[in-house]
């Protein structure tokens, strides 16, 4: 290892050579109070910037040990410790040259708390200082060109100069707002906490009692400042949960079954669905959604018109196609809206728990512990409950759900007769999901009361404000009945198992070299081929999407070998990352990677356009 003073020659004598030189630079550098080092450098300024990290000691970052005594905290932790380093960066680092010379950055953050490899803790081995923690931090760098050549001054001055500072206001504790820092982590942790309860209280989603749940626009998720009414549960769904920092929380919790939200044009249904469909992930302080929490394997369902299908048992909802055409494996390149919505919900079956058993064991369990959770203390080993021990709760609006999949009114049954439709509509499997398999629903429906019939739970969203208005949409069902004909039998049907074809899954495609790249937040590139992921609402960042890229290709090389299932290859892949990081996905330190569920890793294999598979 060389140090600081050596680096800085270096970089004076690159001066005007060409760009490629700047891979000499390449290694290990002491400065003093943190270790530098440069594990790529870019061959070009227009070219993806070098990737770097900093090891600052726990003796220098003196990171008090309770602020990442457990799994929960010490995420909440590096995710502040981005954010702080993020700041610090825009606000020291500045355009040097052509290109992306000059930069300084993490990877892209929003509103959520992410599991991401932009940082880590060190526990120092040492008993003096047993106590404290260290940090890596990995981040990205333009280095400085003019056109092609090194500007060597500027390379010294930003690396030499710039980084230590960045590293001496962000990742030194005694540099840091204490109490921003404790308050972060108190609130990632506090929400877990209520996510771990709802099993346990029969829920699947909990909405605490001042949450802001409006957003700026379509596009700017930050938190609506004005005129933004404050959420308040209506009495009879109002509960209290335990948390270790805030204690006591109250809000509307959710039971498991089929709930609907209704209520008229822009009153907040789809904004309330929108801010429980992230209620899978944790939110900064601020956000206004912080203890807005979901069962972890909720699954937002829509249509999506022209995605592939590759094998899907469709049969419970789509069957007796014109042709004969077979829905027990069905194929196509360009799904209507139906047969979409269709596919969509038997793959997250799929890759979810099955059988209603486990989930009423779980809850059965959680009951018995319900008085014990009432004096919850803090643990230093809480754990996340992992959404692969969960079965899944559909969420669905109707704004984005095919019209023909989710109702066939009793006019439309007199018209056509079912042996002449083969959509079973969503109205009649929704009860049968809850009752075969244990599969709780979250329905949006403002144009149609005919599952009043079916709902355990009926609330209106009046101005952003919930009612519970069960009794009254069961007194309406009673008495003006639909006389509507059930279809599609007594059950649900079978959720089939189907195994990956490995040749089907290409990153290379004919090239010498894996080809994976990601486009913002809804597209990847996979070999030579585009999957487009615009319809997967909960890839909510572009990290997530670069490690399920990642983690297609280690599934591809480890666990595809025609026998597995994709369930159990998903499995296998997740208690990989689980037991070893998100680093065993890349053959090199990734600063970009950030946590995704199995579901979403699933749902990229699922639209992979040349995916062939074969039913177990």
């Amino acid at each position: 290892m060389t140090n600081k003073e050596t680096l800085q020659r270096h970089l004076l004598q690159l001066d005007n050579r060409g760009y490629k030189a700047y891979k000499d630079i390449q290694g290990n550098y002491d400065f003093c109070e943190f270790t530098l080092i440069i594990d790529y450098v870019q061959g070009d300024p227009f070219a993806s910037p070098s990737k770097f990290r900093v090891r600052v000691p726990p003796n220098m970052a003196q990171i008090p040990r309770e602020l990442f005594n457990s799994r929960s905290r010490e995420i909440a932790l590096r995710d502040y410790l981005t954010r702080q380093f993020d700041k610090a960066a825009h606000s020291i680092s500045s355009k040097r040259g052509t290109g992306k010379s000059g930069m300084i950055a993490v990877t892209r953050l929003g509103q959520e708390v992410l599991e991401r490899t932009s940082a880590f803790i060190i526990s120092s081995p040492r008993s003096d200082i047993g106590d404290l923690g260290g940090v890596e931090l990995r981040f990205a760098v333009g280095l400085p060109a003019g056109g092609r050549s090194i500007l060597g001054r500027q390379a010294a001055e930003m690396l030499c100069e710039d980084i230590p500072e960045i590293v001496s206001n962000s990742l030194k504790y005694s540099h840091l707002n204490a109490a921003e820092c404790r308050r972060h982590v108190e609130t990632v942790e506090d929400a877990d906490w209520l996510r771990q309860q709802l099993a346990e209280n029969g829920l699947v989603a909990f909405v605490a009692d001042g949450s802001i749940l409006p957003r700026r626009s379509g596009v700017d998720n930050r938190p609506l400042l004005n005129n933004a009414v404050a959420f308040q549960s209506p009495p009879s769904l109002k509960v209290e949960l335990n948390c270790p920092n805030r204690g006591w929380i109250s809000g509307m919790g959710i039971p498991a079954g089929i709930t609907l939200i209704v209520g008229g044009g822009y009153h907040g249904k789809s904004t309330l669905l929108r801010a429980i469909e992230l209620g899978v992930y944790n939110r900064i302080p601020g956000d206004g959604r912080e203890f807005v929490v979901a069962n972890p394997a909720a699954v937002k369902i829509r249509a999506e018109d022209g995605r592939s299908v590759a094998g899907v048992d469709i049969s419970p909802f789509i069957n007796h196609l014109p042709q004969g055409r077979d829905t027990s494996q069905f194929y196509t390149e360009n799904a209507s809206g139906s047969t979409s919505q269709a596919a969509n919900i038997i793959e997250a079956l799929e890759v979810g728990k099955k059988k209603k058993e486990e989930g009423r064991g779980k809850k059965e369990e959680g009951r018995g512990k319900k008085e014990e959770a009432q004096s919850l203390v803090l643990e230093t080993q809480l754990v996340a409950i992992s959404e692969g021990d969960l079965v899944p709760v559909l969420l669905v609006d109707e704004d984005t759900a095919a019209t023909n999949f989710m109702i066939r009114d009793r006019r439309m049954q007199e018209l056509i007769a079912k042996d002449k439709e083969p959509i079973t509509p969503f109205i009649d499997k929704v009860k049968q999901l809850y009752v075969d398999y244990g599969v709780s629903t979250i329905l949006v429906m403002g144009g149609s009361g005919d599952y009043f019939d079916l709902a355990d739970t009926v609330m209106a969203m009046e101005n952003f404000q919930a009612y519970n208005v069960t009794e009254k949409a069961k007194e309406i069902a009673k008495n003006y009945s639909i006389s509507r004909a059930a279809e599609g039998g007594e059950n649900f049907g079978e959720i089939t198992q189907r195994v990956p074809i490995p040749a089907s899954l290409d990153p290379s495609r004919g090239r010498r070299d894996v080809r994976v790249k990601v486009r913002d937040a809804d597209e990847l590139a996979f070999g030579t081929e585009e999957i487009d992921l615009g319809a997967v609402e909960q890839i909510v960042d572009s990290g997530q999407l670069r490690a399920i890229a990642a983690a297609m290709v280690y599934a591809k090389q480890q666990y595809m070998d025609g026998k597995r299932t994709l369930s159990e290859i998903i499995d296998l892949v997740m208690a990989d990352i689980d037991a070893q990081g998100m680093d065993i996905l890349s053959p090199f330190p990734e600063g970009d990677f950030a946590m995704f569920r199995r579901f979403e890793l699933a749902a990229a294999i699922n639209r992979l356009r040349s995916l062939s598979v074969v039913a177990k």
